[in-house]
């Protein structure tokens, strides 16, 4: 999950939660709105924990001199 689907779960989330009223038998639209808003912030946390994990990493590159000896 990327930060763009994080962020479409939430506002997808807020839709479903704050503006749609109409009701289907059986779902409470309410609920899932809540439920696709708190997993698209989870999502959305952990991308950037594990992104900000991925930039503290160091990287060494070592060289190798090779001389020539004059015969």
């Amino acid at each position: 999950m990327g930060i763009g689907v994080g962020i479409f779960m939430i506002a997808l989330g807020a839709i479903l939660s704050f503006a749609v009223a109409d009701r289907i038998s059986g779902v409470d639209l309410t609920m899932v709105g809540y439920i696709l808003m708190g997993t698209g912030a989870l999502g959305l946390v952990l991308v950037l924990f594990l992104n900000g994990q991925r930039q503290r990493s160091h990287t060494t590159e070592t060289t190798v001199e090779e001389r020539r000896l004059r015969e």
